[in-house]
């Protein structure tokens, strides 16, 4: 496949050290060479790096530059790429770029080199996705996760998670190309069936990891709520180390929802400090109050705070009733004024004192229980990814349903087919064309 020769700069847009501008197509070389100054760029050895000058339509020098030249495939497009390191100045990288605009080399769109490099077999499509995990990453884990989809990872459970599916497609054309070999109504309740529920099953565990993974990856939704003047802010600052939130001895003074991020323990918690709940004839803070309760709703987990030094009022109730369902977190805070609050599980902590911040970071850990990753960790964490595998089990479910209504076999490989082209679409390959081949390749029907 023949591409036009594209070209961006591939660095943060701003002041800096460096740039850098890539460019990559059949005539990346050719068209850089024209504009540099220095070593032919079109004898030179692949991945070697060369000192010079871009040059202007006046043979003027507009940087010095270093150009690493990359020829395909063992690149990371698979085609000719060369990458021009110029000096970090917004002038002079637009400039360069523009040179090269002037040559003929068309400006890439975005993700075009990644695509490319998918186009080009270089990469499937979870990898591709995997450039843009990590280059989003959030925390260690999330890192570590891109990581493991970027080698590859991912797209092997698929894979084999295909590869079985494909044993029973196979089992299924045997029958149907010679059904004088076996019983039909034997062979897909006795055989098929069962493959079929344990194959479910095996999503099922999927998915539930899948979940950890996510989370991970994109972080924890986690509303910090409680009762007006419970000190929900002061605990939001304290946990970010800065003065985030408003802080006043005035009651409802959060009138909405503040959010913020924050790393513990390798994770990412996405904090919500809403305004206290309570009944109130102020119309900004009932509109406060409806999206705290909105933020309940959504959180994956929930911060309750208490107040120690009070008994249990009937908006702590209300809460407490509001959130036994959810993964949460009791916490007592106003530890310095004494303990009259009477519960078993509350964390407690005095956040003007910065007392018990530790045990609920600890806490927090725990309640969530999201492992450290290893190198045999191997969630699913892309949303697109655990859609897909939703999508495949549903129609699994058909395949059950199917059979116990005794629908004709070819009718049950329907959906089956059709689960294997979707988890097929989670690294790019679905096309009908490919079951034929990977048929050819494992089994001679016809032999």
């Amino acid at each position: 496949m023949i591409l036009d020769t594209i070209c961006a700069i591939s660095t943060a847009y701003g002041t800096a050290g460096i740039s850098v501008i890539r460019v990559t197509g059949d005539e990346a070389i050719e068209k850089v060479n024209k504009v540099f100054k220095g070593a032919n760029l079109l004898k030179v050895k692949t991945h070697t790096i060369h000192y010079g000058f871009i040059l202007d339509s006046d043979k003027r020098p507009i940087d010095e530059v270093m150009v690493a030249v990359l020829k395909g495939p063992r690149s990371f497009t698979a085609e000719d790429m060369v990458e021009i390191s110029t000096h970090g100045g917004i002038l002079v990288t637009n400039k360069v770029l523009k040179r090269l605009l002037e040559v003929g080399i068309r400006l890439a769109n975005p993700g075009e080199f990644t695509q490319r490099a998918f186009v080009h077999g270089r990469i499937d499509l979870a990898e591709s996705e995997a450039v843009m995990d990590l280059i989003s990453a959030k925390n260690e884990n999330a890192l570590k996760l891109a990581m493991q989809g970027l080698r590859g990872k991912t797209s092997e459970l698929i894979e084999s998670l295909r590869e079985e599916l494909l044993a029973i497609i196979a089992v299924i054309e045997v029958n149907i190309d010679y059904p004088e070999y076996d019983d039909t109504i034997i062979m897909t309740n006795e055989v098929i069936k069962p493959e079929i529920k344990a194959f479910i099953k095996k999503l099922d565990k999927i998915l539930y990891e899948a979940n950890k993974g996510r989370l991970m990856r994109e972080g924890v939704n986690t509303a910090i709520i409680g009762k007006p003047n419970v000190g929900k802010s002061s605990l939001l600052n304290a946990l970010l180390q800065e003065e985030r939130a408003i802080v006043t001895d005035i009651a409802g003074t959060t009138r909405d929802t503040i959010e913020a991020s924050l790393n513990i323990g390798g994770i990412t918690l996405n904090l919500i400090d809403t305004a206290g709940i309570r009944e109130t004839l102020d119309v900004v803070e009932q509109i406060g109050v409806e999206r705290s309760k909105k933020a309940i709703d959504q959180a994956e987990l929930v911060i309750l705070v208490l107040d120690l030094s009070e008994s249990l009022s009937k908006e702590d109730e209300l809460l407490l009733d509001l959130t036994k369902d959810k993964t949460r977190i009791l916490v007592g805070n106003k530890k310095d004024l004494g303990t009259q609050l009477k519960m078993k599980d509350v964390i407690s902590l005095s956040v003007l004192n910065n007392e018990g911040l530790d045990q609920l970071e600890k806490s927090i850990i725990d309640k969530l229980q999201l492992a450290e990753i290893n190198d045999d960790f191997n969630y699913i964490s892309n949303v697109r990814h655990i859609q897909k595998i939703e999508e495949a089990k549903a129609l699994l479910y058909n395949v059950i349903d199917s059979i116990d209504m005794g629908l004709p076999i070819d009718m049950v490989e329907i959906d089956i087919k059709n689960a294997w082209a979707t988890l097929g679409s989670i690294i790019g390959s679905y096309h009908p064309e490919d079951l034929i081949d990977e048929l050819f390749k494992k089994f001679c029907l016809g032999k």
